[in-house]
């Protein structure tokens, strides 16, 4: 059908053809959009790979780019241990699991409670994973939970540290550090691999720890002493990505150091991928502030940044094709990957040992006096809850309402 089109215009002219003039204007801006949107939408996945009776523990799995990156392993046949916020009874994670598996036909689904936001949440579970005679099988942690919270929004955790330091960085190191033992006691035959999830903030980081000590969120005088001004550390954010990057190559140098019993290399790798801008639900909370007025503004704007920002389908294809890719089943492991492939790092001292030896020992320390206080605030709790039982018995007691043995009224009742 084009061609006599096509001589049609030759012969007769363009105009001879119904509409082809408002065609003709309206097609290179089609073009132009249509060939900007594949640019922006980055590298596809091209590495395919079985992943059936691979087991694989994901983080942030219930959203946005984890979400997907749960949807492409489960459709190629992986057994998915999603860690979440909610305990897995909860409504929402099992009507997620349910889509998961009646979209896959893959019932290898299934969760388990880890909440980023505390770390006794994280070693208990880690603890009760190690906890066994011979090690479970792990194949794969991929870390995709975070949060980017706006200014106005941001607090402290339970445990009393800024909550995007916690959940992008330090609850990782304590999962890891933790499941360490499990990670290199995999058979040397067997291809483990820890996926760290990051971004280009890590670029503009400063590394300084003094931000991130414990209750820097909070609020302090203004210089008049007349009003309270509320505050949070700046660059917490960007500093927690630099943090991750780091500690996933200190961490490739912890495993890599231990000597298995055979005799044999390790076999457990560690990757870094950036998945690129993506369209996700923290980031459109990051640049809505957390405001309707935010929200307003994004949603005016939205076909700009629905050209230029990636879907989450789009932003997990670098995570998917480093969980699949061969060759990342060989060598001595710590590469990073952007766009399906191998790149530099933008910055040197990520690598460095001096740094990610000085972050460790930080996080280690840091780790250890939230866990005191917090066990502490745990115990303090626990009895208060059972004096105030036991008051309410009391209380009971002496108004008749509980029968004690020995009683007259309980020697009636029998």
């Amino acid at each position: 059908m084009p061609i006599p089109i096509l001589i049609q215009a030759v012969q007769l002219g363009v105009s001879s053809i119904p509409y082809a003039w408002p065609i003709l204007k309206v097609a290179p801006w089609i073009i132009l959009i249509a060939a900007l949107k594949y640019y922006f939408g980055g590298a596809r996945n091209t590495s395919e790979r079985l992943m059936h009776s691979r087991r694989i523990m994901v983080t942030g799995g219930t959203s946005g780019i984890g979400a997907q990156v749960v949807l492409g392993l489960a459709q190629r046949g992986a057994q998915v241990i999603l860690l979440t916020r909610q305990p897995p009874s909860d409504l929402f994670v099992v009507e997620f699991i349910e889509d998961i598996r009646k979209n896959t036909g893959n019932q290898n689904i299934w969760a388990e409670q880890v909440d980023l936001s505390s770390l006794h949440s994280v070693r208990t579970f880690a603890t009760q994973w190690i906890d066994n005679t011979e090690p479970r099988r792990l194949d794969a942690v991929i870390l995709c939970g975070g949060v980017a919270v706006p200014a106005s929004a941001k607090k402290n955790t339970i445990d009393g540290i800024d909550e995007e330091w916690q959940v992008n960085y330090l609850a990782n190191f304590h999962l890891l550090s933790i499941l360490s033992p499990a990670l290199r006691a995999q058979p040397a035959h067997r291809d483990v691999r820890v996926i760290f999830t990051t971004c280009s903030g890590y670029i503009g980081a400063k590394f300084e720890l003094d931000r991130v000590k414990r209750g820097m969120t909070g609020s302090f005088m203004s210089k008049d002493k007349k009003r309270v001004i509320k505050a949070a550390p700046k660059g917490i954010y960007a500093l927690s990505k630099f943090a991750l990057m780091n500690f996933a190559f200190s961490f490739q140098r912890h495993l890599s150091s231990f000597k298995r019993p055979d005799g044999l290399p390790p076999c457990t790798r560690v990757l870094v991928v950036d998945p690129g801008l993506t369209r996700t639900p923290g980031t459109r909370r990051w640049m809505t502030g957390g405001s309707l007025w935010g929200l307003l503004l994004y949603l005016i704007t939205w076909p700009f940044w629905c050209l230029v920002l990636k879907s989450p389908q789009q932003g997990a294809q670098s995570i998917l094709y480093a969980a699949m890719e061969e060759e990342y089943g060989r060598g001595v492991g710590g590469w990073f990957i952007k766009e399906c492939r191998e790149m530099d790092l933008a910055r040197t001292d990520v690598r460095d040992e001096d740094v990610g030896k000085r972050l460790w020992e930080f996080s280690e320390k840091q780790i250890e006096e939230a866990e005191k206080e917090s066990a502490i605030k745990r115990a303090t709790e626990k009895k208060e809850r059972e004096a105030a039982k036991e008051k309410e018995t009391r209380k009971e007691t002496a108004s008749g309402k509980v029968q004690t043995p020995g009683s007259r009224r309980s020697k009636k009742a029998k």
